[in-house]
């Protein structure tokens, strides 16, 4: 599988996961604690380190990690582990944050999602939030024999892939794929307005071409629809109405649907394979495509934020939002000197 490519991790990781409940299906690490970025992320050894688990059971994780770790958690720890366990599944995107934690020295933020729901947003991308994240390099640090998630989290990969063949032109260069791929999760998320460096996207992708490259060789090499000139690190495809509805017939779920509901005028009704034959001959196909990306990662992105305010509790939250905004400051900063 393209992902276990990255599974490389170093003693840090597997010393930091000594400190949770080893009930783990997933376990991994992303962000610029992880893989240098350019920009106002660049300061990598200084970074906080961020970490995703993914849990088959959420109640008897949390209950372990309340004694082990009870002050993670914000004011919620009180309500206990049935109680986070609601407030993770059903608000937001799935995921329970606890942020600002010191850990073996560094800071450090993690998210609990359950296994189940991590699968479901990796087919059919309900919220594209941590599908989002494991489009890009991540360092596994630990996964369990799931089949089920290990098919999931190559589907998610596929996808991403013929995503971003929708968003692009007939001929491109490998960077400019992976632009798009790392730029889908954040298609209509409020924070690269308030909070986010603008150069983001392009921040991750330019000094991580070879874990790009890494993570998508093996699904590049098997699709039928790509002509993949490694050596000149450029790619062909088909960008006929015929190739383009057999991509689009591939999506996730949820995007299909959201370009359906797009598209679809008042009254009609129609099914979702005839929108998206419609779609498949529109110029503006790329664009439809983008405007349902950022139908699912818009709400989701805000309800998940709002939701930090809770998990996190007041003084963390407002301590991490300033933190994001002198980071935004320092690349404002950065590109006007």
């Amino acid at each position: 599988m393209a992902l276990q490519a990255l599974q490389s991790s170093g003693v840090a990781f597997r010393k930091i996961l000594s400190h949770f409940p080893e009930e783990l299906s997933l376990a991994f690490a992303y962000g610029s604690g992880v893989y240098r970025q350019v920009g106002p992320s660049s300061d990598q050894k200084n970074a906080m380190l961020d970490f995703v688990f993914a849990v088959d059971d959420p109640i008897a994780w949390h209950s372990k990690n309340l004694k082990k770790n009870w002050n993670h958690y914000s004011f919620l720890k009180v309500l206990g582990p049935k109680l986070i366990t609601a407030v993770q599944n059903n608000y937001g995107a799935g995921v329970y944050y606890n942020t600002l934690i010191t850990c073996d020295g560094r800071l450090i933020k993690y998210g609990v999602i359950s296994t189940s729901i991590l699968i479901e947003d990796l087919l059919n991308w309900n919220n594209l939030y941590i599908a989002g994240r494991l489009q890009k390099p991540v360092k596994i640090i630990a996964m369990n024999e799931n089949v089920a998630l290990r098919s999931a989290l190559d589907k998610n990969l596929k996808s991403a892939v013929t995503t971003a063949f929708l968003m692009l032109p007939e001929s491109f260069s490998e960077e400019d794929l992976f632009i798009e791929i790392a730029g889908l999760s954040y298609s209509g998320d409020f924070r690269m307005v308030v909070g986010e460096d603008k150069t983001k996207v392009l921040n991750i992708v330019k000094p991580n071409i070879a874990h790009f490259r890494e993570l998508y060789d093996s699904t590049l090499q098997e699709n039928p629809q790509v002509v993949y000139k490694v050596q000149q690190g450029r790619l062909e495809i088909d960008k006929s109405p015929e190739g383009q509805f057999t991509q689009l017939m591939t999506l996730p779920k949820t995007l299909q649907q959201q370009i359906n509901h797009i598209m679809d005028p008042p009254g009609k009704n129609r099914d979702v394979e005839e929108t998206l034959l419609q779609v498949a001959h529109d110029p503006d196909c790329g664009e439809v495509v983008r405007q349902g990306l950022s139908a699912i990662v818009r709400p989701s992105s805000m309800k998940q934020s709002t939701k930090g305010i809770f998990t996190a509790g007041m003084k963390k939250t407002v301590i991490y939002s300033s933190l994001k905004l002198h980071k935004m400051w320092k690349g404002w900063l950065r590109k006007t000197s």
